[in-house]
């Protein structure tokens, strides 16, 4: 393979590449080097090896070594301070799969989903049901049998689907719910806010020990409420904007200090016309690769 086929390589199958390891991972800094490494083995692999398809190379590599940085950062994982969540996305690449779950598996809540399962279970999960990768394939990568790899996929399924959120099947609808979610959380309106959310609403903070966080998630409506409007109150007093966006393809919002640099970034679960679950990413290393991160929340 030249030198320009690698380029060309690039273009095309990034997208795919990163898809894969962020959805692994669950960082988007780290499903980064990932893909760099992917490709540097790509193009040393070359002509070394006769490779007959790059795709099915570069997903075999980049789920392998998610695999095993899964497996290495486990211990990490289980003694991280409070609440896990995702390094939010901001800008999600278009790629060729269009399984009925790959916008869904994006979400944060779907992410957070995947830590149920091990390291090759969410493998043979995310490669056949996301991106519609056969059996015969994920045995190669993952060293098991087909009918193995079915079994795997059949159980990870299972565990998946009991607790996969359901989420508005409108953007419109959802946007306009998330515009006026945060209009009434910055303008005090507990009641309208209230309205807002589902009786059984959840708010989690992920400060990682690195940032004021919350040590375990918060429940209930009315609970939640009052919550995210003591955290406007203070962000009102730092004179904090909020500016709308769309985290890991579902409707949210970054909070950045008047010089630009951002404080922590809110994804929103919306179903049924009501707002079930606020996430709230404040930790700054899971921030730093989406631009200059305040200092504000260490204070």
């Amino acid at each position: 393979m030249t030198a320009i086929d690698i380029e060309q390589a690039y273009r095309e199958l990034r997208p795919l590449v990163f898809a894969i390891a962020y959805r692994m991972l669950g960082s988007a800094s780290q499903a980064e080097d990932i893909v760099q490494d992917a490709f540097l083995r790509l193009q040393a692999a070359e002509p070394a090896e006769p490779i007959r398809s790059t795709r099915a190379y570069l997903i075999s590599v980049t789920t392998r070594l998610a695999i095993d940085h899964l497996r290495s950062a486990r211990v990490r994982r289980e003694s991280y301070v409070g609440p896990w969540l995702p390094e939010p996305l901001l800008r999600v690449e278009p790629i060729a799969e269009t399984s009925a779950l790959a916008a869904d598996s994006l979400s944060m809540a779907f992410l957070v989903l995947l830590e149920s399962l091990s390291p090759v279970e969410r493998a043979v999960f995310l490669l056949h049901d996301v991106f519609e990768v056969d059996y015969d394939q994920i045995a190669a990568i993952v060293g098991k049998s087909g009918v193995n790899c079915r079994q795997i996929a059949s159980r990870a399924r299972r565990e998946i689907e009991a607790g996969r959120p359901r989420f508005e099947p409108s953007r419109g609808e959802r946007d306009e719910l998330a515009r006026r979610f945060f209009a009434a959380a910055g303008s005090g309106d507990l009641g309208g806010l209230v309205n807002l959310l589902s009786a059984d609403a959840t708010f989690h903070g992920d400060g990682g020990g690195k940032a004021r966080g919350l040590p375990r998630p918060v429940s209930g409506g009315e609970r939640v409420a009052r919550l995210l409007i003591s955290f406007f109150a203070v962000a009102g007093d730092h004179s904090l904007q909020l500016e709308p966006a769309q985290v890991n393809g579902q409707p949210g919002a970054l909070m950045r200090e008047p010089d630009g640099r951002l404080v922590n970034v809110y994804a929103l679960d919306i179903a049924g016309g009501r707002v079930r679950a606020v996430r709230s990413v404040i930790n700054p290393e899971k921030l730093a690769h989406l631009g200059p991160v305040s200092d504000l929340a260490r204070r």
